[in-house]
């Protein structure tokens, strides 16, 4: 009896022995079945950048693009303003050197003061609430300054016009993001096209306007083009990379999925990727985050500075040139004391200055073709070089046509070298400051819109060898630092 109890326990524990070991075996497969689940689903993770890299370039882009651009035209009609109104001002309110240097001042000093802000508005709120809040203001006070009763009034307005314009820039913020990396810089150096022509008709208009209807209705008129460019918005939706900095993962792929449907191009097999990681948005003191950021924000800055100091200083340096008919660098023309013989563009002013307004689409197209073969940094030292050269030969005593071809090569390239760093500053910054960090430069830029009228439009009156002196030392100055830049972002996946 009892040997039979004693093997029926023993056969109780051998089956209890295998269960346990079934039940053991079964649990190592089944952890080992969610690893393998967990590797799958791990490879099959995608991030934003790669998304925007299978969609490729296509529809969606050539919208976004267009719309963006409409935006930079319209921004193009107020600043190309200044320098066709300043001189009629200048004759009809018997206006100082200073007090006419003083209006593009003010336009340049608002946006300075704004740009930074507008940057960290768009890290914080999104790049497209923005471009509806910046464009808004812009056309009202774009709007209201034609009915200005006196210069001071005048004075006001504009620089109201300055502070809505310092966040124009976040279009291109938000076409970067949308844009894929191979295709992202020829895509930033085409929209300048739309400035050029925005430039172009603007001169245009001018020329009949003026004349005919007055200053008044030309400024009211160029406000306008803003309210179509809200109207065209609704078509541009977040940028993919603030929703997702922001954890709005949902948005992120709706928008990513209206990508694919529009460009008719599959997303990438599995799931987009979730930041975890979350960053300051709006931060200043991240663009010094690294040493490479440092130093890159301290070049660029400079950059910034002397390219608009250069850009405008040419484009108002030449106005002045056109209308006083002064083609020799050794002949100062002194400040007018009688306002009755005060001359303002007449129609062939008008053409030499479209004439050379043309020459940023050459310069268009010669960064379009260099930009992704030398790269960004040798593409701004190249085009600051050959700028340097052909500024030093307006020293030269020449005819007016050929002071004008001079001009028209200086302003494609300096032209040029602005195109490459809008694109370029976007490509260095990661997406938390990377609207903070266009803001930043397009302010530093505007420091050196606000100083450049009182060499273009003062200084020019006393000594134009002088005033050509300091715009070739800058472009030399250009072409030498943008060397020293510590990162090249061709063909670079923004982070």
């Amino acid at each position: 009896m009892m040997d039979e109890m004693v093997i029926s326990n023993l056969r109780k524990s051998v089956i209890n022995d295998a269960k346990d070991k079934s039940r053991e075996n079964s649990h190592r497969e089944s952890e080992h079945a969610c690893l393998l689940d967990s590797e799958n689903d791990e490879e099959e993770e995608y991030t934003v950048e790669e998304a925007i890299d299978a969609l490729g370039f296509g529809w969606f882009q050539i919208r976004t693009a267009g719309i963006v651009g409409f935006q930079v035209m319209a921004d193009a009609f107020e600043i190309m303003l200044i320098s066709v109104l300043s001189i009629k001002l200048k004759c009809e309110w018997k206006l100082s050197s200073w007090q006419q240097a003083l209006f593009t001042t003010v336009v340049f000093g608002g946006y300075f003061l704004s740009a930074p802000l507008w940057g960290m508005v768009a890290d914080k709120l999104g790049r497209r609430t923005t471009l509806y809040l910046c464009s808004f203001y812009i056309f009202y006070f774009g709007a209201l300054s034609s009915f200005s009763p006196n210069y001071f009034w005048l004075l006001f307005l504009r620089g109201l016009v300055g502070f809505g314009l310092g966040g124009a820039s976040q279009g291109v913020t938000i076409l970067a993001e949308f844009l894929p990396s191979k295709t992202r810089g020829l895509c930033l150096v085409f929209i300048s096209v739309f400035w050029v022509t925005g430039v172009c008709l603007q001169v245009i208009i001018s020329m009949i306007v003026v004349p005919t209807l007055g200053w008044r209705y030309l400024m009211f008129f160029s406000s306008l083009p803003l309210l179509i460019f809200m109207l065209f918005l609704k078509f541009v939706p977040e940028s993919i990379l603030f929703q997702q900095g922001m954890g709005n993962m949902t948005g992120a792929m709706k928008t990513l999925k209206m990508i694919s449907r529009l460009n008719k191009r599959p997303l990438p097999p599995g799931r987009l990727k979730i930041s975890v990681e979350i960053k300051p948005k709006g931060k200043i003191t991240e663009l010094c985050k690294t040493k490479s950021l440092t130093t890159s924000t301290c070049i660029l800055l400079v950059l910034w500075f002397f390219t608009a100091f250069l850009y405008y200083g040419i484009v108002l340096m030449s106005t002045e040139l056109f209308s006083s008919g002064n083609t020799c660098a050794s002949e100062p023309e002194p400040d007018l004391v009688c306002f009755a013989g005060c001359r303002t563009l007449d129609r062939k002013g008008y053409l030499e200055i479209l004439v050379t307004s043309l020459a940023e689409y050459p310069g268009t197209i010669v960064t379009f073709i260099i930009i992704e073969w030398f790269g960004r940094r040798k593409t701004i030292s190249f085009e600051m070089f050959v700028a340097s050269i052909f500024s030093c030969l307006l020293f030269l005593c020449t005819s007016s046509n050929i002071q004008m071809a001079f001009i028209f090569i200086v302003r494609a390239m300096i032209g040029g070298t602005f195109q490459t760093l809008y694109v370029y500053t976007p490509e260095v910054y990661p997406t938390h400051v990377r609207a903070l960090s266009l803001g930043v430069c397009v302010s530093a830029s505007r420091i050196g819109a606000i100083l450049t009228p009182f060499v273009a439009q003062v200084l020019i009156k006393r000594s134009v060898v002088t005033a050509i002196s300091v715009y070739v030392s800058f472009s030399i100055l250009s072409c030498v630092m943008s060397l020293f830049l510590p990162i090249e972002t061709k063909g670079k996946i923004l982070q």
